[in-house]
C-alpha cells in the first residue's frame, strides 16, 4: 500500500489551476498525470474514493490501495474487530471487506456441535463422522458430564458416557441384576455374566459345557453325579440321564434304576417296559417266581 500517483507542493511560479482557472501560486497544490489543479478540485475531480467510507480521499490524507481499491488510512481496519491494518497482515474478503489474519482463521475455523463457537488452532477438540466439537462441550446425553477423549456409546444423535449406556442400554444378568457390557451367555432367554453361571456346588463356571438345572440351580456333571442324582438300585451308580449310557430311569416305589439295570434277578432279562414281579425285595421277570 502506498501513496497514488499525483504529488503535492506549493506553487512558487505563475501557474493556474487546470480544473478552475484559479492561479496557483503561494498555494498548495496537486500534480497529477502532468496536471496541476488546487486542492479543492483534486479532491472534486481526482482524488480516489475510499472504498470503506465511500469519501474522497484527499490531498492531505494518508491513501492506501491494494488490487485497484483504496483506503483512508484511519477507514483499513479489520471488518469483524475493527483493528487497524496499516502494517499489519489482512485478507480481502467478501464485499471488499478487509479482515485481520486473526479474524479471518476464526471466522473459516469449524464450529463446535456443543457451543456453535469457532474450534481455533489449539483448541483441543474432538472429532466423530465429520462433526467437531471442543473437548470440554462433548458432553453425555444423560448425565451431562464431560465424555472429552473418554470411552463413549453413540445413540442416534445423542451420545452416552459407558456408564449411563450400560445403565441405559445394557442387557441386567438374570443373576446379579447388573449390567453385561460384554461377554456373557444367555440361557432361556436370559442373559448371564459368565462369571454367575457356575455350578451351585463347586463354582466352576459353566460357560461351554454341560451342565443340569435342579429347581432352578446349575450343576456340573461331576457335582450334579455326587451331590444331586439318585443311585441306581442295582449298580448303586449315579442315574445321570442324558450323561453317557442310557437315558431312561425305572422308577419302583422309593427307588430307582438305570433302564438297563433293571433286570430279572433270577435270569438277568432286562425287564425295562414289561411285566415283572417284586418277591421278598428283588426283581423278577414273570416266569422265574415260579421256579423258586
Amino acid at each position: 500500500a502506498g501513496p497514488g500517483s499525483y504529488t503535492v507542493g506549493t506553487m512558487s511560479e505563475r501557474f493556474d489551476c487546470h480544473y478552475c482557472r484559479d492561479p496557483l501560486q503561494g498555494k498548495k497544490y496537486v500534480q497529477k498525470e502532468g496536471r496541476h489543479c488546487c486542492v479543492k478540485c483534486f479532491e472534486k475531480f481526482c482524488a480516489n474514493t475510499c472504498i470503506e467510507c465511500k469519501k474522497p480521499i484527499g490531498a492531505d490524507s494518508k491513501e492506501l490501495h491494494f488490487k485497484n481499491r483504496y483506503w483512508h488510512d484511519n477507514c483499513f481496519r479489520c471488518f469483524k474487530c475493527y483493528t487497524s491494518l496499516v502494517n499489519e497482515p489482512f485478507m480481502l474478503r467478501e464485499n471488499n471487506k478487509v479482515w485481520c489474519s486473526n479474524c479471518t482463521a476464526t471466522e473459516d475455523a469449524p464450529r463446535c456441535k456443543g457451543c456453535f463457537k469457532p474450534i481455533i488452532a489449539g483448541d483441543q477438540n474432538v472429532e466423530y463422522k465429520k462433526m467437531v466439537w471442543h473437548k470440554d462441550c462433548f458432553t453425555c446425553s444423560q448425565c451431562k458430564q464431560v465424555i472429552g477423549s473418554g470411552s463413549f456409546f453413540p445413540k442416534g444423535d445423542d451420545f452416552y458416557c459407558v456408564s449411563c449406556h450400560e445403565h441405559k442400554f445394557a442387557k441386567t444378568c438374570a443373576k446379579c441384576k447388573n449390567p453385561i457390557t460384554s461377554g456373557g451367555l444367555t440361557y432361556q432367554e436370559q442373559p448371564w455374566h459368565s462369571e454367575c453361571f457356575i455350578c451351585s456346588n463347586c463354582k466352576k463356571q459353566l460357560g461351554g459345557k454341560r451342565f443340569t438345572a435342579v429347581e432352578d440351580q446349575f450343576y456340573c456333571v461331576d457335582c450334579y453325579k455326587e451331590c444331586v442324582a439318585k443311585k441306581c438300585a442295582g449298580c448303586k451308580n449315579p442315574i445321570t440321564a442324558g450323561f453317557g449310557r442310557g437315558t431312561s430311569v425305572v422308577n419302583y416305589e422309593d427307588e430307582s434304576w438305570h433302564d438297563y439295570c433293571f433286570k430279572c434277578t433270577k435270569c438277568a432279562r432286562g425287564l425295562a417296559n414289561k411285566r415283572f414281579v417284586c418277591h421278598n425285595g428283588k426283581i423278577y421277570c414273570a416266569e422265574c417266581p415260579k421256579r423258586l
